[in-house]
């Protein structure tokens, strides 16, 4: 359905509307008001009103205007002059989208970048690419939509995950967002809400089965999964720790990098920048891992050759084995920081310090996961976790047989 609009730079009222599969303008020099929006209110639904029939032709309502050629339609008449026709004249997404991303880059991380580049390429471009970027409606965006929740992907339906779909619409919308104001048209991503997430599902260990996985793991992994275990650093934070960012001195962790694809980078939001204390068995873990790596290379946990781990490689060779040959359920290594944030609520420490301490801007991630874990807490400095992992030091029992896995 068209609509009355008013361009804001010279508040002049015009006509936008969609006829022949195309998107049009009809700007007058009617100035904005409510006897001047009716008039045009009342042209519209005439107009619509043929289209309906099949009788809509556009030299009658429009004989001046520029838009006749395209549309091969010269059929002159005597109505009354347009003061002034304008057609929606756009460039094509494909163009659109690569200007808008030369252009917002500098502002991104290049992992984000990446992402971008993704889902244009392997999504946006191929669905809406040889269309002018001011043609698409609501119609494409929500019928994208459908054809993207069919696709094959790693959600727990087999299909493309909710959150996955929810990215490439949010890519979508910023573009069609800055099209629209460029080009001073009505962005047609209007009244469309994110899919809902499934709420976060967590596994947390034990304090008894974290103890069972650092006694039997690998020794020259044992350090990396009890600094993984007791500080709650997410999987690229760890492998992305380089030892200037270790402070002996203060026994604090640095957390200023993350490590995706290979490269270290800024964490992933001001956030995450934070310092983490060395609680229990890490500083002593970081000590005994200096000793192996420190002389070698700048990340703290590496291969033979100093570069920084490949997870993916760690993941299917030290750490799904290690679960099985203990009998527990497989479970991802990124539940080794819900473990800590489990043990920190857990122990009786404050809320707002464990969001710290995990790199949250606030505590309502924090409720939200975690909530059955967070008891009447007082405390906001981490002796009552220290208390934790002490006492159970001093109370557990005679280590297991190690397991060497290969």
């Amino acid at each position: 359905m068209g609509k009355v609009r008013v361009r804001q730079e010279s508040k002049k009222l015009f006509i936008d509307f969609r006829y022949d599969g195309q998107r049009f303008r009809e700007q007058t020099l009617l100035d904005d008001n409510a006897k001047n929006r009716k008039q045009l209110e009342q042209l519209l639904q005439r107009m619509e009103a043929k289209m309906l029939l099949g009788e809509f032709n556009y030299a009658e309502f429009f004989p001046n205007s520029s838009n006749l050629q395209k549309l091969k339609a010269h059929q002159p008449s005597p109505a009354k002059e347009s003061q002034y026709a304008e057609v929606l004249d756009t460039p094509l997404f494909n163009d659109f989208a690569e200007q808008w991303l030369e252009e917002s880059k500098v502002q991104w991380r290049a992992s984000h970048m990446r992402n971008v580049r993704s889902i244009l390429d392997s999504s946006l471009k191929p669905a809406f690419g040889k269309k002018p970027i001011g043609d698409i409606i609501k119609a494409d965006i929500m019928g994208f939509r459908a054809k993207l929740a069919k696709r094959k992907g790693r959600g727990t339906t087999g299909l493309v995950s909710p959150k996955t779909i929810n990215s490439h619409m949010t890519i979508l919308r910023m573009v069609l967002d800055e099209a629209a104001e460029r080009f001073d048209f009505e962005t047609p991503y209007k009244n469309i809400k994110p899919l809902k997430l499934q709420k976060t599902h967590i596994e947390p260990f034990s304090l008894h089965e974290v103890h069972r996985i650092i006694d039997n793991v690998r020794p020259d992994y044992r350090n990396y999964y009890t600094v993984r275990f007791f500080t709650g650093m997410r999987t690229g934070e760890i492998d992305g720790l380089k030892w200037k960012n270790v402070d002996f001195a203060k026994r604090e962790i640095l957390v200023r990098e993350t490590l995706i694809n290979g490269e270290t980078e800024y964490t992933k939001t001001d956030g995450s920048q934070r310092e983490i204390p060395m609680f229990g068995q890490v500083y002593d873990a970081l000590k005994t891992q200096y000793a192996a790596t420190g002389h070698m290379s700048q990340y703290v946990f590496c291969n033979q050759l100093g570069q920084p781990l490949d997870h993916n490689n760690v993941t299917k060779r030290v750490w799904y084995p290690l679960l099985r040959s203990l009998g527990m359920t497989k479970r991802r290594p990124y539940q080794t920081r819900h473990t800590a944030a489990t043990l920190f609520l857990a122990s009786g420490e404050n809320p707002e310090w464990v969001a710290r301490m995990l790199g949250h801007s606030s505590t309502e991630m924090l409720f939200k996961v975690y909530s059955r874990y967070v008891p009447n807490a007082t405390r906001m400095d981490g002796s009552a976790f220290e208390r934790l992992l002490g006492n159970a030091t001093s109370t557990k029992p005679e280590k297991e047989h190690r397991h060497e896995t290969a």
